[in-house]
């Protein structure tokens, strides 16, 4: 499906996941590193899977952020979303992701805070992403 593009990055991984990522505005400048769990030697560089989690959990909550104020609905500056990815074997060959996102909505009530979490599922671009090609499980905290 086309979109209009309204805005667009660029990012440069070198040597894989012990090597590094960059944005080509300079702004990301991360060391990667694989974790210990996967075969590599773990230590104070990131990898793919906590900055795609950082990535989704910061989407998402703007997406809910979105809904809620066309909707009014005021959400705490406290709000949070917990991203959860997981990475493991497949069911053919290779590796596939599953995530969990447990979602914060302090002062808002359940019903309130189930009925934009299910919005901004269906607006956040990380989402849509996903949909129908990993498991991502809502909760709300």
């Amino acid at each position: 499906m086309p979109i209009k593009t309204l805005y667009e990055t660029k990012a440069t991984a070198t040597g894989g996941r012990d090597g590094r990522a960059t944005s080509s505005d300079g702004e990301l400048d991360v060391a990667l590193t694989s974790p210990k769990a996967l075969g590599g030697p773990g230590g104070s560089g990131t990898n793919p899977e906590q900055l795609f989690a950082a990535g989704y959990a910061a989407c998402f909550l703007s997406a809910l952020k979105y809904q809620a104020n066309l909707k009014k609905i005021d959400v705490s500056d406290d709000a949070s979303i917990k991203a959860t990815v997981g990475i493991g074997p497949g069911d053919g060959e290779g590796f596939a992701l599953e995530v969990a996102l447990e979602i914060s909505l302090p002062g808002l009530q359940r019903d309130v805070a189930e009925a934009l979490v299910q919005k901004a599922h269906t607006v956040c671009p990380y989402s849509n992403a996903t949909r129908g090609n990993i498991d991502v499980t809502l909760s709300i905290a």
